[in-house]
């Protein structure tokens, strides 16, 4: 097993993050639908959540452990043409879409909150996105308070809020933030 990065504090369970690998899809589909019940997050369910989690534009992807089950899930992709983060945080920089990368499909079981899962997760991305030369942003959904406080707990910038055309009949009010630095 490869052990990116573990936490061990006297008494605490294990944390542990390392990169997700084709086994670990069954168990984070199972974490991705107790989270989706829970707090609606994916907002819409996909029809095949595997492939959600790794689509074409995925570079890599980590998961969470904390005792050995799985718990967490986080992504890092080039950016596509629906996501807002990259054009907004490269117009402002003066530099191309393509030296930005997106975070997304980041998710903590409930069970494992409060643990410090989520900002274990972001810190494993960040440094995977500088190390490869990339500008880490991201997209979320207006209405996900949890989100939205983690991300600015941790130093995130807020780039704009826009409204995403998600279907013909729906419209999704996002922030997009960039990676402090």
């Amino acid at each position: 097993m490869n052990r990116e990065s573990a936490q061990v504090l006297d008494g605490d369970p294990v944390r542990l993050v390392r990169r997700r690998t084709e086994a670990d899809l069954a168990a984070c589909v199972r974490v991705l639908a107790e989270v989706h019940e829970r707090n609606g997050y994916p907002v819409n369910w996909p029809d095949h959540p595997q492939g959600w989690l790794s689509g074409p534009a995925l570079l890599v992807a980590w998961v969470a452990e904390l005792d050995g089950r799985i718990v967490g899930h986080i992504g890092l992709s080039r950016g596509e043409a629906d996501d807002a983060a990259p054009a907004l945080w490269s117009g402002r920089e003066g530099v191309s879409t393509a030296a930005a990368a997106v975070v997304g499909r980041l998710f903590v079981a409930p069970a494992a909150r409060g643990q410090g899962i989520g900002a274990l997760l972001m810190d494993r991305v960040v440094r995977e996105a500088r190390e490869r030369g990339l500008h880490p942003v991201l997209d979320v959904v207006a209405s996900d308070a949890s989100a939205v406080a983690l991300y600015e707990r941790l130093g995130w910038e807020r780039l704009a809020t826009v409204e995403q055309r998600w279907s013909p009949e729906r419209t999704v009010t996002v922030h997009c933030y960039a990676a402090a630095g």
